[in-house]
């Protein structure tokens, strides 16, 4: 591993300069992505900035009922505040499937939502990957590509976004808050993560003189009827093969609001809008489940042989989480 200078400003305008005035430099958070990048060589900064220290730590309720993460605050802690549970249970569930207990108390939020790719291909400098060396070529569709998209891809990249969190937020309307020499700028959350395209190298719109502050929930009451299912090859320290957050609000047994991220299944936090207007309107039933989940994914890619299955699987994965948050069914009739 090469050198790498450290500096550690005190305040947020200090972190921009001092990355404005020395190139190839990053920020360094929690450290929990950073420190494997350097390992393997899939990232070679010449200096690194210590952001612990400055004033983005918070969670904080609004009085609308929205809630308020600063982008510094730790997985662990949100996870553990009980008014996050209380309103938006599925980002709770999200935060404790995200990671070991270990990676929980140290990743932050803004490190969560910045982390790279789980592609082995992406994290072996040997290999062809045009998100890492654009223009080199993706070795993942000739080789073992088993965990990787069927929504959002590309034939330049198909790698899956890694994010748990990133889910309910995407379902959420979250926006996130960067800061940089050109001031504040609030991003919603589906436009700051591109799918792959023509430019997989291009992981979002942040300058690298930009640093996110903090993340902005917008109330939503009917969160509290929310869950959050992950699919995954085994129970503990395992990212998604699929995964579904979803919210439903349902009255005389129509749905009349709903809110799905999918996971572990595009290369961006995919927010299931077909799936949404679909059941608007719809009876709360398996049926219209089905029905809504075969409509999101009929854009599905089928062009990959070994991670076909991940159709189906995300289709099963969302209808037994709207399932799970639909109410009781009256044991003498069937809502079907």
């Amino acid at each position: 591993m090469k050198p790498i200078s450290y500096a550690r400003p005190d305040t947020a305008d200090q972190a921009v300069a001092t990355v404005t005035a020395r190139p190839n430099t990053v920020f360094l958070a929690g450290g929990t992505t950073l420190v494997d990048m350097l390992r393997i060589g899939a990232m070679a900064p010449d200096n690194v900035v210590d952001i612990t220290w400055l004033p983005f730590r918070g969670i904080e309720h609004t009085a609308d009922g929205g809630l308020r993460i600063g982008a510094l605050a730790k997985m662990s802690e949100i996870a553990a505040e009980p008014g996050v549970l209380e309103r938006f249970p599925f980002l709770t569930v999200a935060l404790w499937k995200g990671a070991s207990a270990q990676l929980r108390n140290m990743a932050t939020m803004g490190g969560n939502l910045m982390q790279k790719v789980r592609c082995a291909y992406f994290r072996e400098p040997e290999f062809a990957c045009n998100k890492r060396d654009p223009g080199s070529g993706c070795a993942a569709l000739e080789g073992i590509h088993r965990g990787h998209a069927i929504l959002g891809t590309s034939p330049h990249c198909f790698a899956t976004h890694p994010s748990d969190v990133a889910i309910p937020l995407t379902a959420l309307d979250a926006v996130i808050t960067v800061w940089g020499p050109r001031g504040e700028r609030r991003i919603p959350f589906d436009e700051f993560f591109p799918v792959p395209g023509d430019t997989p190298h291009v992981e979002h719109p942040i300058a690298a003189d930009e640093l996110i502050t903090r993340v902005d929930v917008p109330p939503l009451p009917f969160a509290r009827n929310s869950h959050y299912l992950k699919v995954r090859d085994r129970e503990s320290y395992e990212f998604a093969l699929t995964s579904a957050a979803v919210a439903l609000d349902v009255a005389d047994g129509t749905v009349v609001d709903v809110r799905i991220g999918l996971g572990g299944v595009a290369t961006k936090p995919w927010r299931a809008r077909t799936a949404e207007s679909t059941l608007i309107g719809k009876p709360a039933s398996r049926t219209s489940f089905e029905a809504a989940a075969t409509a999101e994914l009929e854009s599905a890619d089928t062009s990959h042989p070994m991670n076909r299955f991940k159709i189906d699987l995300a289709r099963r994965t969302l209808v037994r989480a709207l399932e799970t948050v639909r109410p009781q069914v009256n044991p003498l009739g069937d809502m079907r």
